[in-house]
């Protein structure tokens, strides 16, 4: 594995012509396919972003389906969550997203949906990655599998969305929200803004054209979104929302035009699930994972559920909502996941939440996050360390009062704050996050750990 070609969990990201080739797609391709006819599930539903890679590695990754015996159903560009719903409507063996997500506009990736809806874990993908080592077995000229497009996907997620039973949609088209958005030229704008305005919504949108060329760094951080808020003030919207290049992550800007931190989406919408329980359910339960700030912590214990942390990653998430029977859960990069509708990072849902909560509160935005107790967190990254384990055992030796997690890298915590290490799925790097009371304290974490890094 090179500095840019990254095989993990997460999936397997490149930068485009340099390690990710077609070749490289069509064999992996293969190896899912083979994987899932194994399985006694030749279909795969396949998808993309709006990457200018993408037309090429589409058809790169349907020859390789189909060497195999694999049927094809082609999505064309939609957002990811929009194939995990797929893969469930099709019965199929397993679903391919051709997308880097957040990465810069050079990468590209391969996604891999197993017949779940949910990204494959770990052993899964493991036995994927050797079916391409060893070479995927194709078939002679009587089996090569069809191909067939399904132009219906993302209206059906629209509609699936919309019948929520929790979602109050009078409620939220009553108020007209004021929105603006940015999609940053992903895919994203094959589905936000119809549901924006089936949502009773007025939209002001920029960079809504689904053509991958992203106008700004992809990533939907607060440093990004300098001209979402502009638009918030200049058309003096009640909030604005970013997604990122795939439609798994949801970011907030208030009606003041300032970014509230990607975490806030996902505590916000826990507390607009949790809000419309009836009385007499029970203890709900809320999936976070380890990076995720305490402010969704809170907003779950505020409404007496119980919250559970998992790994990185969404599989390692989404699979912990499973066994948990969790009500909500996701990641604090603004990543929502209700299994009521399927278990998967979901910004649509996302949206749709957020405008829930804003309606029932009726109170802006700002007001909602002021609220909340008041945390700031720090991200830092470094290059790859080959061998994580001295540090770790630094770290627990430099902070022995702390409560240690090593499911994924270390995670040291107490009461009020934490500190989280650990190598990155999606870049060759480590990450060193930490969350305080104050930045001063975030800050004095971090730079504690990467000393001893």
């Amino acid at each position: 594995m090179s500095d840019t070609l990254i095989v993990s969990v997460s999936g397997i990201r490149g930068i485009v012509g340099k390690d990710l080739t077609p070749e490289l797609v069509a064999r992996h391709a293969a190896a899912l396919g083979a994987w899932a006819r194994a399985a006694g599930k030749p279909v795969v539903v396949l998808g993309r972003d709006a990457r200018t890679s993408g037309p090429l590695f589409a058809r790169a990754a349907a020859a390789g389906l189909m060497s195999v015996g694999v049927d094809v159903i082609d999505l064309g560009v939609v957002p990811t969550p929009t194939v995990q719903l797929a893969v469930e409507f099709h019965h199929a063996g397993a679903g391919l997203v051709l997308t880097a997500s957040h990465n810069p506009i050079e990468w590209n990736a391969l996604k891999l949906i197993g017949p779940d809806g949910i990204f494959l874990d770990g052993e899964a993908g493991a036995r994927v990655q050797a079916i391409a080592e060893q070479g995927p077995p194709r078939q002679g000229w009587d089996g090569i599998g069809g191909y067939r497009e399904d132009r219906e996907a993302v209206n059906r997620h629209l509609e699936r969305v919309l019948a929520l039973p929790m979602l109050d949609l009078a409620a939220i088209r009553e108020r007209r929200f004021n929105v603006a958005l940015d999609c940053v030229r992903g895919a994203g704008g094959t589905i936000i803004p119809a549901l924006l305005k089936q949502l009773g919504c007025r939209v002001s949108g920029i960079n809504l054209e689904a053509d991958g060329r992203f106008p700004r760094p992809p990533e939907p951080l607060p440093e990004n979104l300098g001209d979402l808020g502009r638009l918030v003030r200049s058309t003096k919207a009640d909030l604005g929302m970013a997604v990122d290049p795939d439609v798994d992550r949801l970011a907030l800007v208030d009606e003041r035009g300032d970014p509230i931190g990607e975490d806030y989406t996902l505590a916000l919408a826990v507390r607009a699930v949790l809000g419309r329980l009836p009385p007499g359910t029970g203890t709900p339960v809320v999936v976070a994972n380890l990076s995720t700030s305490l402010v969704v912590e809170d907003a779950a214990k505020a409404y007496g559920a119980r919250f559970v942390r998992a790994p990185v990653g969404e599989a390692n998430v989404a699979r912990a909502i499973r066994d948990e029977k969790a009500i909500i859960g996701g990641e604090g990069n603004g990543g929502v996941i209700l299994p009521s509708l399927h278990i998967g990072r979901d910004a649509p849902v996302g949206v749709a939440l957020i405008l829930l909560g804003l309606a029932t509160a009726a109170r802006p935005l700002s007001e909602l996050v002021a609220a909340a107790p008041r945390y700031r967190i720090v991200k830092a990254k470094g290059p790859r360390i080959n061998n994580l384990d001295d540090v770790y055992r630094k770290l627990r030796q430099r902070f022995a009062d702390a409560g240690a997690d090593d499911r994924d890298g270390l995670r040291l915590a107490w009461a009020d704050r934490w500190v989280h290490v650990r190598p990155s799925g999606t870049e060759p790097i480590v990450r060193f996050i930490a969350e305080a009371p104050t930045q001063g304290d975030a800050e004095a974490l971090v730079a504690a750990v990467r000393e001893l890094a």
